[in-house]
């Protein structure tokens, strides 16, 4: 009963008179999903996976939106599109000429189709290996620990129960009633890393961080683009600082970045889309080739549990857990986009997996959210943990801080990815680190530092006295640190 399901194995469960029992159901293969199938079997748990993500060609695939939609897919297009780039507009200057620089955008979308199958294939293996099961079909959470699941081509269902479930079923973005997806003209972000032609002007709703992702992808391949942020500050959950910097580096690689811009009406017409959008000088129109609408997401608790079982959820559809991950039914976890323990990040749910996994199996180790590293994977990067300034000195905190700008690291200025800051927040008195915020090339990677110093307790002396190697991107943590202890 191990393994990758196959419609056979569908059919013998429809068939059976009573449901086939398990120590552990997880509904859902994305990050935490897959992560806790996985860490349950490991653990000697019988396990099976329930997913109904399909691709393109109408077949299954582990990752859910995350590796098929979303931060993996995203990524893969970046990388892409940083390339196209740099032979453009930067490689001149390393003393290389290139002529007639051409884009094909299917064989950039191929290449990301196939590393995100190749990724799917490797996952699909590892289930294999550690006998975990799978079924590709949709999943009902009903009464008593139990689980009703039906296939897409059969009007038929079986029921599966266990001693416990894990609902780990993900997100999905925000539709706007004003901006009604066309899928054509009007998209949201899983259409927008399709797009097989680069289109001459786009506009985004959100410069949050799927738009601003978004942005920095199709920006490079030579779009004009368009962000309408209806808030008035820019990415205000960052660090003033680091928010500022951002706001001044992409508006210098060519966003078009509209603050307090609140879309009223988005319209097809003749091939464009028309948008109006009000802000503090009146209504504006705007026409653009594409927009894309990436304005949040919400968790996927529409169709998740019948009405009996009685699964409780907040007015946004979010589940209520304790911080054991536990739902009011017993039994019963969720896990990742589905809750409200931390943002909606894949590593996030990854470590909610396991934790609930080895929950299970008797094995406690609590999640430390006030060390969740954050990213938004533009380029650059940008990367914190821990607090803010802002918030630290609203709480009346003692602080210190040191900056290191990135233009002064012979690492940066020899890759000419010299724009950025490091910044390091510190207790006055104590000086244990409260924070750490990066904006430049490779933000994602240097931040695994800071986390590791938080999660131990470190002070800013700790990573001061601690010897980098040169040259290194990670000397500018150094000497954020150093910058904090010149006394």
């Amino acid at each position: 009963m191990f393994g990758i399901a196959s419609s056979p194995f569908v059919k013998y469960l429809i068939m059976l008179k009573k449901p086939l029992a398990y120590d552990v159901i997880v509904i859902g293969a994305g990050p935490a999903g897959y992560a806790c199938a996985l860490r349950c079997a490991q653990l000697g748990l019988k396990t099976v996976c329930i997913d109904n993500w399909r691709d393109n060609n109408n077949q299954g695939r582990l990752g859910g939106a995350h590796l098929n939609t979303g931060g993996v897919a995203s990524m893969t297009l970046l990388d892409s599109a940083k390339m196209y780039h740099q032979l453009k507009h930067e490689a001149k200057k390393h003393g290389i000429h290139a002529e007639a620089i051409t884009l094909d955008m299917s064989e950039m979308i191929q290449r990301k189709e196939k590393i995100i199958a190749d990724i799917g294939h490797k996952m699909s293996a590892l289930f294999q290996q550690h006998k975990v099961g799978y079924i590709q079909a949709k999943a009902l959470l009903l009464n008593n620990r139990q689980v009703e699941i039906s296939e897409q081509e059969s009007q038929e269902n079986a029921v599966l129960s266990a001693k416990h479930i894990v609902l780990a079923t993900g997100s999905k973005p925000i539709k706007l009633p004003y901006a009604v997806l066309d899928n054509d003209s009007i998209i949201d972000s899983k259409s927008a890393l399709n797009l097989q032609v680069v289109p001459k002007k786009l506009a985004i709703i959100g410069a949050g961080v799927v738009g601003l992702e978004l942005a920095s992808i199709w920006n490079r391949l030579g779009s004009e683009t368009i962000l309408l942020e209806a808030q008035e500050n820019f990415l205000g959950v960052l660090d003033q600082q680091i928010s500022g910097e951002a706001y001044r580096i992409y508006q210098h690689q060519g966003f078009d970045l509209r603050l307090g811009a609140r879309v009223v009406s988005a319209k097809k017409a003749n091939k464009k889309v028309t948008i109006e959008y009000q802000d503090q000088e009146g209504i504006h129109t705007l026409r653009v080739d594409k927009l894309i609408v990436a304005c949040g997401r919400k968790p996927n608790t529409a169709e998740l549990a019948a009405a009996e079982a009685n699964l409780m959820l907040d007015d946004n559809g979010y589940v209520y857990v304790d911080d054991n991950c536990r739902t009011n039914l017993p039994g019963v976890y969720a896990i990742g986009d589905l809750t409200l323990l931390g943002p909606m990040l894949a590593h996030k749910g990854i470590e909610e997996g396991v934790f609930v996994a080895e929950y299970i199996a008797g094995i406690n180790h609590p999640i430390n959210y006030d060390n969740l590293p954050c990213v938004i994977y533009t380029e650059p990067e940008i990367a914190w943990v821990g607090q803010t300034e802002q918030a630290l000195r609203a709480a009346g905190e003692p602080i210190r801080m040191g900056c290191f700008q990135l233009n002064s690291t012979v690492r940066a200025l020899a890759m000419d990815k010299s724009e950025g800051i490091v910044k390091i927040i510190a207790h006055a008195e104590t000086d244990k680190i409260l924070g750490v915020h990066i904006i430049g090339t490779q933000a994602s990677e240097l931040i695994a530092e800071a986390v590791l110093a938080m999660e131990f307790s470190a002070s800013s002396e700790d990573l001061a006295r601690t010897i980098h190697a040169r040259p290194t991107l990670s000397e500018a943590v150094h000497d954020a640190a150093l910058m904090l202890n010149r006394s």
